[in-house]
């Protein structure tokens, strides 16, 4: 809703009902102690009824932060939001499309053969940190960058509502959390987005973003011909959405991936601004040696750092040539900061 321009004049009682203290020159910090509803309803009760000149974009501002500032306060209290799985777990995910044999090991196998592997991994996780309990995941491409532009040139598809809906049932039937990844192509995420919000309202559901296959900014370049970008008004625009369906739909936090090997992929990283509704993983995406892969997490991950760190590990890239290696977990976990979320591509 847009913000008013004028002055507005309220009754007290039309404020209080409202839920919101007179006071409104100062927006209230997280630790400071706002008004009741009961003591609201009294100190309205217990006020003569006389016209308020309120600032009624002042009024929005608070209304619209209201959800935010209460999340903020319960994260400063316990560390956290009820529900949220970082820093408390390690997530391990295995990526692709189950569509497609092509895009990771998600769908590269046959989906039981699949799971008993992710179930293996899992365990050589956890016995390589005991401490820290690993949480599963399986993180479907369900936006995919295309190599033809499509009817509306937007070069991306969707994956149906079927195969969403089946890739949510396989998470619930083995116990792991869902992603669903969006490479927007020439699309944008606020036209993209909107598309998964139905999915998102599921608590086991989560959300990656890959500003590889973001060419929104870059007309007439095809996928996989140059490496996209994202911005922070565009990572901002992707916790808000998120941190909205959260207190709509009274969720614990959504985690949210965002894909990383070059520094221009992300830009004004500074300006990214976190709410506790939603977990930030900047997720290190590049394959090669070692040597290269610690080299780009140090560059892209740590050297810009927004609020946890992920790391990837491809099958079939990491290994080549010999004597190159998928890294281990315990080598992975060696790294500093050791990465809370860990992907298979």
């Amino acid at each position: 809703m847009p913000y008013l321009s004028t002055l507005t004049r309220l009754t007290a009682p039309a404020l209080a009902s409202l839920g919101l203290a007179f006071a409104l020159t100062t927006l209230p910090g997280c630790g400071s102690r706002s008004a009741t509803d009961t003591e609201a309803a009294a100190m309205a009760a217990d006020t003569v009824q006389q016209p308020v000149v309120v600032d009624s974009a002042q009024l929005a501002r608070q209304v619209m932060q209201r959800d935010s500032l209460k999340a903020d306060s319960i994260a400063k209290k316990s560390g956290q939001l009820p529900g949220a799985i970082l820093p408390g777990h390690r997530i391990v995910a295995f990526y692709g499309n189950i569509r497609s044999k092509g895009m990771g090991i998600l769908g590269r196998e046959p989906k039981e053969q699949m799971f008993r592997k992710l179930e293996k991994v899992l365990g050589e996780w956890q016995a390589a940190d005991p401490s820290r309990p690993v949480q599963g995941a399986i993180h479907n491409v369900a936006i995919t960058a295309q190599g033809t532009p499509g009817k509306d040139g937007k070069w991306r598809l969707m994956n149906s509502k079927a195969t969403i809906e089946e890739v949510i049932r396989w998470g619930k039937e083995h116990n792991v959390i869902v992603f669903l990844d969006v490479q927007p192509g020439h699309s944008t995420l606020q036209a993209e987005l909107p598309k998964l919000e139905p999915y998102l309202k599921d608590p086991i559901v989560h959300l990656g973003i890959d500003p590889e296959f973001s060419l929104a900014t870059m007309p007439g370049v095809r996928p996989n011909q140059k490496i996209g970008t994202l911005d922070a008004k565009d990572i901002n625009f992707t916790i808000n959405f998120l941190a909205r369906i959260v207190s709509e739909n009274k969720l614990p936090p959504k985690v949210l991936t965002v894909h990383r090997f070059t520094r221009k992929m992300v830009s004004n990283y500074k300006n990214i601004k976190l709410d506790p509704r939603v977990q930030v993983v900047m997720h290190m995406d590049g394959h090669g040696d070692p040597t290269l892969k610690k080299d780009s997490y140090k560059a892209y991950i740590v050297n810009e750092p927004v609020q946890y760190t992920g790391f990837k590990l491809f099958y079939e890239y990491d290994a080549r040539p010999k004597p190159h290696h998928i890294m281990t977990p315990e080598e992975v976990i060696a790294l500093t900061p050791s990465p809370l979320y860990v992907q298979y591509q």
